[in-house]
C-alpha cells in the first residue's frame, strides 16, 4: 500500500522551483494562481536564489513550501496517475496532506496557509521563543526533562527514534539544553525557526486560524489522512478540522504516524516535496520499508 508523505518547514532552499518553471507550465500557470492569491510575487522566492534569504520568514517559507509540493504532486500523478492508499503531512505538509486528498481546494488551502503562517509570525513577536532538536536520548528522558523546567518548554516534534523537538521559551530551551547534555544528548541543534512552534505559546494563531478554519467547508477525503496531534488516521472532515485547529498547539507525532501507517499496510513511502527530510526520518523509524523522494529541483 502506498503513502504519500508532505514536509514542513525546514525542507526549504534558495531556488527551489526553478525547474518546475522552467520545464513544466503547469507551473507557471499555479505560480500566477498562487501570486493572485497572495497579493505578491511568491514565485521570486522561489526561483530566484537572490531572494533566498526571505525564506527564513514563516509568512514566505509555508505558502512557498505548499506551493511546491502541491506542483510536484500534480507533475507526479499525470505521470503516475497513482491515487494514495494513506496520507500525511509533517506540520505544515499536512495542510498539503488535506489538499491532496480533496479535503480542500489549492487555492482555499494556500489562503489558509498563508493565514496560519502571519498568525504564526505574530504570535512569535509576543515572546522569544525557539526550538531545539535533541539527539540522541530516549523521548521520556526529554519529556520529563522539560517538566523540570521553570518556563515554557515542551516536546514539539516526535520525528524518529533518536530525535526529538523541544519548543518554548529561549531561556527554558537553554536550560533544558543544558540538562540533557548532562543527561547524555549526543548533538542538540537550534533550529532556524522564528519561534515556538507547536507549543502554548502559539495560541494566540491557533485562535485566530480556528475562527477561520470554523468558516471552510471541509470535504471527505480520497484515503485517510494520518494527522500530527493523534497519530490516527480519519475520513471524518469534522474530526481532520479540528485535528488541524489543534495542531498549532500540540506535538507532531510523526513517528507514531508512520508506525500506524505500516501497521495498517503502508509498506511504499513517498516523500513529495524540496528535500528528501521525510523519507530518512522513516528509514530511521523503520528499514522494511520502501521510500522514495520525488522532488522536482536542479
Amino acid at each position: 500500500m502506498k503513502a504519500y508523505i508532505f514536509p514542513g518547514q525546514g525542507s526549504q532552499f534558495p531556488g527551489m522551483g526553478i525547474y518546475l518553471y522552467k520545464y513544466y507550465p503547469l507551473a507557471i500557470k499555479l505560480f500566477n494562481v498562487a501570486n493572485k492569491i497572495l497579493g505578491f510575487d511568491i514565485t521570486k522566492y522561489l526561483l530566484d536564489k537572490k531572494y533566498g534569504h526571505y525564506l527564513k520568514y514563516t509568512r514566505i517559507t509555508q505558502p512557498a513550501i505548499y506551493i511546491y509540493s502541491f506542483i510536484a504532486y500534480k507533475i507526479l500523478n499525470k505521470i503516475l496517475n497513482w491515487v494514495p492508499d494513506m496520507i500525511a503531512g509533517h506540520s505544515l505538509g499536512e495542510y498539503t496532506a488535506i489538499t491532496i486528498s480533496g479535503v480542500l481546494d489549492f487555492e482555499t488551502c494556500l489562503n489558509l496557509v498563508y493565514k496560519r503562517a502571519l498568525a504564526m509570525e505574530t504570535a512569535c513577536k509576543n515572546i522569544k521563543s525557539n526550538m531545539a532538536a535533541i539527539l540522541g536520548l530516549e523521548d521520556n528522558l526529554i519529556e520529563n526533562t522539560c517538566k523540570e523546567v521553570s518556563g515554557i518548554v515542551v516536546t514539539a516534534n516526535y520525528n524518529c527514534n533518536g530525535q526529538l523537538v523541544i519548543s518554548g521559551e529561549t531561556t527554558a530551551i537553554k536550560k533544558t539544553c543544558e540538562l540533557l547534555i548532562l543527561k547524555g544528548a549526543k548533538k542538540i541543534i537550534l533550529l532556524p525557526v522564528e519561534g515556538a512552534f507547536h507549543s502554548p505559546i502559539m495560541e494566540p494563531a491557533r485562535d485566530k486560524l480556528a475562527d477561520y478554519i470554523s468558516k471552510l467547508d471541509f470535504k471527505n477525503p480520497i484515503c485517510p489522512i494520518y494527522q500530527n496531534i493523534n497519530a490516527l488516521g480519519t475520513t471524518n472532515p469534522f474530526k481532520i478540522k479540528e485535528n488541524i485547529i489543534n495542531q498549532l498547539t500540540n506535538p507532531v507525532k510523526w513517528k507514531q504516524s508512520v508506525e500506524n501507517m505500516i501497521s495498517n499496510g503502508a509498506n511504499i513511502f513517498i516523500e513529495i516535496g524540496p528535500r528528501n527530510i521525510l523519507q530518512s526520518l522513516v528509514k530511521k523509524i523503520n528499514k522494511s520499508v520502501y521510500t522514495q523522494n520525488f522532488k522536482i529541483s536542479l
